[in-house]
């Protein structure tokens, strides 16, 4: 077995994974990133292509790299389309947001780390961890056919989700999140479809629930003529024949009479609230390996980009002290939390309240409510929707009014949730009393809601 050594090993050629790369490479240090994929398909990732927040990337990779991947920067809201209610209810969706030709993104990503100096080992499957006293020090894989070890001061998780590193490795004493189960994920499955005529919603993203439980469509258009068509459920619910129901509602949409598929892919995702911790001694976790995903909507490339960064400036400051430890590398945890990761935790509040809610009921709901003001909640917090809208969403909601009141008592205790994750403990120390006020607020939420646990 051949050995190769560097400074930093990132497994994965992700978001995540080629900002940490870049990050630390950047700074001088020697990186390699291994990726299971040749170099034809790296960067090629079932995804659902908008990306919110466009504007306002991290700076390791320069925004420039990624732009010409932005094939429609002007989509500006979001379009619910509801069969059972006779209705389309579209709400607004504000900042930049575009939708982007995620192969070509991919790739872009992957020459921004090395213009930064990382390498890229294509064709590398990651099999193992290197862990010999309980901080992890490389991986072993196989490369083309040949087995390969991988020497590192730190090891980026970056596979993406139910990755196989935290599979190998032994977290027993770290404080690295082992709370993880396939029912927090969703599994789905997307095509790139041509069409002949320009779509009438080409500025929307189009959501549409499917006749199952917990299942959803998306269209979203990558041009006028290019559209990303999915689908996907939550692993808690019965399997989907995900193919099948998407092939069954693109025959039923005029637009897409005539239609040829290009591209076709399926995927897991993270839709529960990011790791608790994301490191161990010598490992750091980004982007869906840590659960970085907003779980609401499944979108994740910002969040990895994030957090990819901040795993490479804590890596490299803990490079510089000599330090591999949790609490040299704990900042890092501090930095998600603040930024996205305590946000997350409490929208996931609500996909737990949804598994309580049968969907003729949120469906209507949804129905019953002006959008603007929904965009407003969504987006800025405000609940204030004004007296005379409050009088016609009441004579509308009419026979929803249970499950306002239970919507009402979980969005107190997700506010209370985002509180308490504003006070993540400042050393590892203090994560297990944080845990347990954590998990009983969780009891508390799981009552009011009357779902099981899911955590």
């Amino acid at each position: 077995m051949s050995t190769r050594e560097h400074d930093v090993v990132v497994v994965g050629a992700g978001t995540a994974g080629c900002y940490a790369a870049a990050t630390v490479a950047g700074a001088g240090y020697d990186v390699a990133i291994v990726e299971r994929k040749s170099e034809e398909e790296a960067g090629h990732i079932a995804c659902g292509d908008a990306l919110k927040g466009s504007d306002a990337f991290p700076t390791a990779i320069p925004r420039s790299r990624i732009e010409a991947s932005m094939t429609n920067t002007d989509v500006d809201h979001g379009r619910f389309e509801l069969p059972e209610h006779d209705t389309v209810v579209e709400i607004p969706i504000p900042g930049e947001l575009a939708v982007l030709d995620r192969w070509e993104y991919g790739r872009q990503l992957i020459a921004g780390a090395e213009d930064a100096g990382a390498e890229i080992h294509y064709d590398t499957v990651v099999q193992d961890v290197v862990q010999p006293n309980g901080r992890i020090e490389g991986v072993r894989a196989i490369r083309k056919g040949e087995p390969i070890e991988y020497s590192a001061e730190v090891v980026i998780d970056g596979a993406g989700a139910l990755s196989i590193l935290q599979d190998r490795a032994d977290l027993s004493e770290a404080t690295f999140d082992t709370n993880v189960t396939y029912s927090q994920f969703s599994s789905a499955y997307r095509e790139i479809v041509e069409v002949e005529e320009p779509v009438e919603w080409e500025d929307a993203l189009v959501f549409k629930p499917t006749e199952r439980a917990a299942g959803y469509l998306w269209y979203f258009p990558r041009t006028s003529t290019e559209i990303n068509a999915g689908v996907g459920f939550q692993m808690t619910e019965e399997p989907m024949q995900l193919v099948d129901d998407l092939k069954k509602d693109l025959r039923s949409r005029p637009e897409f009479r005539n239609a040829r598929v290009t591209d076709k892919l399926g995927a897991a995702l993270p839709t529960r609230r990011p790791y608790d911790s994301a490191v161990a001694p010598g490992m750091v976790a980004v982007g869906d390996s840590a659960g970085h995903v907003n779980p609401t909507t499944g979108g994740g490339m910002a969040g990895a980009a994030y957090a990819g960064e901040y795993a490479g400036e804590e890596i490299v400051a803990s490079l510089e002290s000599g330090d591999r430890s949790e609490d040299a590398l704990w900042n890092y945890n501090e930095r998600v939390m603040e930024h996205f990761g305590g946000r997350f935790a409490a929208l996931d509040v609500y996909n737990v309240l949804s598994t309580a809610v049968e969907t003729d009921d949120l469906m209507g709901l949804l129905a019953a409510l002006p959008g603007q003001k929904l965009s407003d909640a969504l987006y800025s917090g405000s609940a204030d929707i004004g007296w005379k809208l409050k009088a016609q969403a009441a004579v509308k909601s009419y026979g929803y009014w249970g499950v306002i009141w239970t919507f009402y008592k979980t969005k107190q205790l997700a506010d209370e949730l985002l509180e308490h994750y504003e006070a993540y403990p400042s050393s590892p120390e203090g994560l297990d009393a944080w845990q347990r006020e954590r998990d009983a607020l969780m009891e508390r939420i799981y009552e009011t809601t009357g779902a099981e646990a899911k955590y």
